[in-house]
């Protein structure tokens, strides 16, 4: 997610959308495209930069992977209104900070585009209070590359001449 961390133990949020409401649309090995739109740490966030998402749902749970990073995270999926979909996840970084993804998009057949926000919070060594918030939104757009929806070159008739 652009910001990418190794979120294996990232902690999931209590609420949210039940599973059996997320498009099966939204499953499978995505393309996605970042650009920076605004932040208040340059040195931090990437102005731009090209992921692999994977969304799979075991069980109950929806896991967002990033072959690129090996990065693995539970998701939680916030609302369902037609093709619009929120989903975050909140994961521990670096001993002391949590990172906080919030992505929202509009899914269209093997492509999406929207929003990911971004909070990074780092909190005291010592006393374990806020010290630090840092933020980033980037507009993001998405290409299927794998998965049920995508229209498979070998399933199309071949047109004999």
């Amino acid at each position: 997610m652009l910001f990418f961390v190794q979120a294996s133990n990232a902690e999931v949020f209590e609420a949210g959308v039940a599973i059996e409401h997320v498009p099966k649309a939204l499953y499978g090995s995505w393309r996605v495209s970042a650009k920076l739109d605004k932040t208040n740490a340059h040195s931090i966030f990437k102005p731009q930069s090209l992921d692999f998402w994977s969304l799979s749902r075991v069980g109950d749970v929806i896991e967002l992977d990033n072959p690129m990073t090996g990065a693995t995270a539970e998701v939680l999926v916030q609302t369902v209104e037609g093709n619009i979909i929120v989903f975050s996840k909140k994961s521990p970084y670096d001993g002391n900070k949590i990172l906080t993804d919030t992505v929202t998009i509009r899914l269209n057949g093997n492509e999406f585009s929207g929003i990911n926000s971004l909070v990074l919070e780092t909190f005291s060594l010592i006393d374990k209070r806020l010290i630090k918030t840092q933020t980033a939104t980037y507009h993001i757009k998405g290409e299927k590359i794998a998965g049920e929806s995508v229209i498979e070159t070998s399933s199309i008739e071949e047109i004999q001449p």
